[in-house]
This record gives C-alpha cells, structure tokens and sequence, in this order.
C-alpha cells in the first residue's frame, strides 16, 4: 500500500476544505486539552483517502515525528484544532519515528498499528501454522521497539497478513469519526429557465389576378374635303375658244384618309414583394413556489458558534 503526502498527490488539495489547511493545526488530547504537538503533513493512500496525519510532538518529545491514524483524530476546523482519541503521551514515546526518506511499507505500518490496537480489535486468530515472518503486529526483533502500554497490547496473531490487509480491516483506525464529523447538506430549489419552440400560426401569401379598365387617350387625323369658291382676279375678261374646253362629265377624285386607334396591350414589371421572417424579442416573467432547508439548531443552553 503506497502512501503520498497531500500536497503530492492534489496540489491544490485547499480547495476542497474551503481555504483551509489542516497541515500546521495545533494537536491537542481530547478531554483534558493539553497540546501534543502540530500537523506537519497528511499521507493518503491511492485513492486519496486519509491515512495518517503526521504530527511532530514537540511539545511532548521535542523533535519526534510520528504517525497518528486518521480514525484517531477529530479535525475541529471551527478551533482550528485537531484532538486525538485515546493518545497518551506513553502510546507517543512507543510510537516509532517517522522519518521522509524512510520507507512506509507493512512492517513499519504495523509498528505503528501495534501501538494504537486494542485486544478487541481483532476477530478470530488465524493458524498459527499459516503465519509468515513479518505477519505480526510487532517485529520479531523485539529491541527496535519500546515496551507498549498493555491497554493497547495487539494478540500476537492477527486475521489478516501482509497480502490481505486493507484499510477497511481496522475502521478503528482508518475510519472517519462520524459522530465527530458530520455534515448535514441543506438544499433549495431554484427555478431553471428554459425555453421550447412551438408553431403559433401559418401566413400564406400569394397572388391572384384582378380586372380593372382603363382609359387612353389617342390623338388620331382625319382628312375631310372643302370646297372653296372664290373670284379669280381676271374674272370677267374674254378668253379664246381654245382655251375655254368645255367637258362634260368631268370629275374630280381625291382621296381622304382618316386615322384610326390601335390599341394593344404589354405586360410590364409593377413592383416586387419579398417575403422573409424576423424575430421579436420580449422578457417575459413566470412565477413558482420554491422549497429550501433552514438549518434547526437544538442545543439548550450550550453554546453555539456559527461561522
């Protein structure tokens, strides 16, 4: 089981608490308050999972780092504390030093849990038959560790070895204090706006032909005859037998012409009609009743502070 610190496996692991740090938060023991030590790191296991706050006892064992289980912590944001469950400062003096270049693997983990364990954490032990070197709570070399306080002494056989072993086996340990921390999520409803498009009408444009008459007026000549008598001015004065033929019968012919109206019809371009759509747009305003959570706080008269 591999373990990162935080800030390496989220750097910006901040913004999902809010803003806030847990790494520098004072570490105090629950009840009695008195200050262990700071958070100096938090390691997490692959899936980004809290296993342990790394806390530097400095004001238990100045200088000494160890590896407090997540299950054995309540994160108290509102003090900006963290207390430990069950920690004594015997418990912090077996608990082995925690060093970064130092590898975390199951021996060292189980050094660790040995520390923490009560008797009744565990269920049925296994064969002793089936156990394998480094399979114990404990090393078999008894001097790389300090005598542990009997309270929390671990059997010397456990239900699970080095392959089996998950987190999940000792929610003791790795499991978030639920009574310790609890979030209730209040809701509201809001009202989503939306729009759908449906056919309102239909517009159908067309043409048709209409009769109408019309008038014109058409200049047109007509030829007609006059005739004109008149007096010539040498009336009256003799003239030859040759020159006077008289003719019987003797017609005149002109011809008189007349003009008449021709009319005839063309089409012509009037106007031009062009058709198109355009889109009006308005606000309009719906109302709707809508629900949301208050939170109810019962508390007698114990103190309450809200951030």
């Amino acid at each position: 089981m591999v373990l990162y610190k935080l800030e390496d496996f989220e750097p910006s692991y901040q913004d999902s608490f809010d803003g806030h740090d847990i790494k520098g938060l004072g570490v105090y023991t629950q009840g009695t308050d008195e200050k262990v030590g700071t958070v100096s790191d938090v390691l997490v296991d692959e899936e980004g999972h809290f296993r342990y706050l790394v806390v530097d006892l400095g004001f238990w064992i100045f200088g000494k780092k160890v590896l407090l289980p997540i299950g054995r912590a309540r994160i108290d944001y509102n003090t900006d504390r963290v207390y430990t469950i069950g920690l004594t400062r015997e418990q912090a003096e077996d608990l082995p030093e925690f060093n970064e270049r130092q590898t975390l693997d199951y021996d060292y983990e189980e050094r660790v849990r040995g520390v923490y364990r009560q008797p009744a954490d565990y269920g049925l032990p296994l064969d002793a038959s089936l156990a394998q070197p480094g399979d114990y709570a404990l090393p078999i070399d008894a001097s790389l560790t300090a005598p542990v306080d009997a309270t929390y002494q671990q059997p010397l056989t456990p239900t699970y070895n080095r392959d089996s072993y998950t987190y999940e086996n000792e929610p003791s340990l790795y499991g978030l204090n639920e009574q310790d921390h609890q979030t209730l999520r209040l809701y509201e409803e809001r009202l989503i706006a939306g729009k759908k498009r449906q056919k309102t009408g239909e517009v159908t444009i067309g043409k048709h032909v209409e009769t109408d008459t019309a008038r014109i007026a058409v200049p047109v000549e007509r030829e007609r005859v006059v005739i004109e008598r008149v007096t010539p001015a040498d009336a009256g004065t003799a003239v030859s037998g040759r020159e006077a033929d008289f003719r019987e019968g003797e017609v005149a012919r002109i011809e008189l012409h007349e003009e008449t109206a021709d009319v005839r019809k063309e089409a012509f371009l009037r106007e031009e009609v062009r058709v198109r759509k355009v889109v009006d747009q308005e606000t309009v305003e719906t109302q709707e009743t809508v629900r949301r959570e208050e939170l109810d706080v019962n508390s007698g008269n114990l103190p309450i502070e809200e951030r």
